[in-house]
């Protein structure tokens, strides 16, 4: 990603031990914004441009801002509201309802690190998935289909969170179908087999991170996405930061009515590397609490991804095909602590 000469903020050297990460504040102008209303449109005709712009995103920079999303404003202040009534309540009551081996429920400060060495991420989380009905098979079967972990003092958690899930789901899918389209694949390509996804929602707090905690301590460490996509709204303080194809690191700032998408390794293999999966972490240096809210999106466990069924005639997949659940799972299983036996 090319950004114009701005403002740097962080340390720098000669700083000291102490001081945030650097990072170059850019102008929202660099940022790709792309209104993907035609994708809502039963009419096909429309999805061209849109589809070749998801592509220049994706293939060049990775991640981008999408408006006309289709996700109701009312079901995101909703879900915002009742995430920031969770994370106001104490340790103990959140700790209640705390992560199952399904990867449902809440994880406290120091349960998520993104790489062995890194510092444990300075926020705390609430996770969920699809819903199934009791005597699924599947619930046992599936490491990401067993029972969602809900409050049962606090109902409208579940409320306001499920339907926010539901409709970033379906927004999800039309982009899955714009990218498909944008290679000249089948619509369904990427989500044929999604019966059953292995999706994860996310609501986040990140606490004020001061500067004395240092340069290396960050709400979420550099990383890039386990699976296909996901798809981020951010509140309007800020702290989501990109590395560029020059490997500096730049602000994303919070755009209103938009949602974030960054490109997963997982669609990257999937596409032979067509597409991008960017580097990402969050600083929250704005001195008040941020919140986000998150779908991480993949397809079904057993899904097939192979690299072989995208490429271009003549094109030599990188990679071998791989399962969808055991890719995430494996990466899952290096992230979090409490998968070690130590949360």
């Amino acid at each position: 990603m090319r950004v114009a000469p701005a403002r740097s903020v962080g340390r720098r050297p000669g700083d000291g031990p102490m001081g945030y990460a650097a990072v170059r504040t850019i102008s929202t102008s660099r940022i790709p914004v792309i209104d993907v209303a035609p994708l809502l449109s039963p009419d096909r005709e429309g999805w061209r441009p849109v589809a070749l712009a998801l592509l220049r995103a994706s293939s060049e920079v990775g991640f981008f801002y999408v408006r006309n999303h289709g996700v109701p404003a009312d079901v995101i202040a909703a879900a915002d509201r009742a995430a920031r009534a969770f994370f106001a309540r104490p340790l103990e009551e959140k700790l209640t309802v705390a992560v199952n081996r399904h990867h449902h429920g809440f994880l406290r400060r120091g349960a998520a690190k993104m790489y062995e060495n890194a510092r444990a991420d300075l926020k705390e989380s609430f996770v969920w998935g699809l819903e199934t009905m009791d005597g699924d098979l599947d619930r046992e079967s599936n490491p990401f289909l067993g029972p969602n972990v809900w409050p049962a003092d606090m109902p409208a958690l579940r409320e306001a969170l499920y339907p926010f899930y539901l409709a970033m789901t379906e927004c999800a899918k039309c982009l899955a179908r714009a990218f498909a389209v944008s290679l000249d694949l089948l619509e369904d390509s990427f989500i044929g087999a999604c019966r059953k996804p292995i999706s994860r929602g996310a609501v986040i707090f990140y606490p004020p991170q001061p500067p004395s905690l240092g340069h290396e301590q960050f709400g979420v460490a550099p990383h890039t996405d386990y699976g296909c996509m996901t798809l981020l709204w951010q509140d309007e303080i800020g702290g989501l930061e990109v590395q560029g194809v020059d490997r500096e690191w730049v602000t994303a700032h919070p755009l209103h009515d938009t949602l974030v998408v960054n490109i997963g390794d997982l669609l990257a293999r999937w596409t032979n590397d067509r597409f991008t999966s960017t580097p990402h972490r969050v600083v929250n240096r704005h001195g008040v609490a941020r919140h986000s809210m998150t779908l991480a999106f993949d397809p079904d466990y057993d899904t097939l991804v192979d690299p072989a069924k995208t490429c271009p005639a003549g094109e030599t997949p990188k990679y071998p095909p791989v399962r969808c659940g055991d890719y995430v799972l494996g990466r899952f299983d290096a992230a979090f602590a409490y998968r070690k036996g130590q949360g």
